[in-house]
């Protein structure tokens, strides 16, 4: 058992890491890599890192904050349609349809084809060598920023992510707003969506097969790591180049859609 949480404890550290670099959580990273290590269980994973994405998320929306790249007019609207629709998500992922261990293969198999349409809209976004937004350009509209919040945290819900692998594109292509305020503003609205988010999904546990102990478990033994990574990844965005974050992005995205996508299962 203590082998196994050392290995729960790196992957929330590579998880941190990744995520806060990028403003997704870190699920994307400890969803795949646990079933990797671990078996498919994605109930199971999917409660334990929304737990683990508050520890991502948390220290790097202070490090955005402090850097001054969080738009608080967007995000105050985000925040409460992502929680809204985060409850709904995880609803949804509770369903007859995802439940069982075929329901779990093809709740993984949601995630790979929304990775992989991520992929795809990031990959364009490098082939055209376009300039960043400014925020000059931006969209401040609040209608938007509801909708997107509430896009957020459905599939927040739904997935186990943090949502940030919709919101950061969408950001960028609706509202206009710089890279690295897009990664600023997902972790700020991730930190109370996940929260509240994984009490809901960790008290539905049992009705997958394990208790609401197990969950929370799994989750605490991602959090020192995920807390430490998430807290150096918010550095590396304000301090690597803008080229190396996307490409970094559209690798993490790859990988964890070849993964959740348990083809020979």
């Amino acid at each position: 058992m203590p082998v196994n949480w050392g290995i729960i404890a790196i992957i929330g550290l590579i998880a941190g890491l990744l995520g806060g670099m990028l403003g997704v959580g870190g699920s994307i990273v400890m969803i795949p890599a646990l079933s990797w290590v671990f078996g498919y269980d994605q109930h199971l994973y999917q409660a334990a890192a929304m737990v683990a994405n508050v520890a991502v998320s948390l220290p790097a929306a202070r490090r955005h904050h402090q850097a001054g790249a969080v738009h608080w007019k967007i995000v105050r609207y985000m925040i409460p349609a992502a929680v809204m629709f985060a409850f709904a998500g995880v609803f949804v992922s509770n369903l007859p349809l995802f439940s069982g261990h075929n329901g779990s293969l093809w709740l993984g198999r949601v995630l790979a084809a929304f990775l992989i349409y991520v992929v795809c809209l990031n990959l364009w976004k490098i082939g055209q060598k376009s300039k960043d937004f400014t925020l000059e350009e931006s969209r401040d509209s609040l209608p938007v920023s509801g909708v997107l919040g509430a896009m957020m945290g459905f599939v927040a819900g739904l997935l186990g992510i943090g949502g940030g692998a919709l919101a950061v594109p969408m950001q960028q292509v609706m509202l206009k707003l710089p890279l690295r305020v897009c990664i600023a503003n997902s972790s700020t609205v991730i930190v109370v969506s996940a929260a509240l988010g994984s009490i809901y999904k960790i008290a539905s546990l049992p009705g997958h097969g394990h208790t609401w102990m197990t969950g929370l478990l799994v989750g605490l033994m991602l959090v020192p790591g995920a807390f430490l990574g998430g807290r150096l990844g918010a550095v590396l965005t304000h301090r690597l180049p803008l080229s190396a974050v996307r490409i970094s992005f559209v690798a993490l995205m790859l990988v964890a859609a070849w993964k959740m996508a348990a083809l020979g299962q």
